[in-house]
């Protein structure tokens, strides 16, 4: 049965996972949603989630809008929103929740990540 996420990606060899390995809240869809159609990617889009050595807890995590997944990749779809992680990366959020807050502190994506063991004061960066 194909859902509004379900797109076909042709000659791309990825795995679909489901919102076991991460699950996209409100707040995060309807922020997504609109940057997805404001850059004219709504129908196939995804966002890339990864996780980097970096910040001072030693990683962190790296977002960004893309056309669809790569080879290898995890495709979720959650909450009417498609997102695609590499396997490595994958070991680190699972179980994650993402949602998106504007608040005196800031606006801005916030991660949710069970098996973060350590997390910085900025909130940029944790230790798994």
């Amino acid at each position: 049965m194909k859902t509004e996420t379900s797109v076909e990606y042709p000659g791309v060899n990825y795995k679909e996972g489901n919102e076991k390995l991460i699950r996209i809240l409100d707040g995060a869809t309807e922020h997504l949603s609109s940057l997805l159609e404001k850059q004219g990617r709504a129908a196939t889009g995804c966002l890339r989630v990864a996780v980097i050595g970096g910040g001072c807890s030693g990683l962190q995590y790296h977002m960004d809008l893309v056309d669809g997944p790569r080879d290898r990749d995890i495709l979720v779809a959650s909450n009417g929103v498609r997102v695609v992680i590499d396997p490595k990366s994958a070991l680190f959020v699972a179980g994650s929740e993402l949602d998106y807050h504007d608040d005196l502190q800031g606006a801005g994506f916030k991660v949710s990540n069970p098996n973060a063991m350590v997390t910085c004061s900025c909130g940029e960066s944790f230790a798994a």
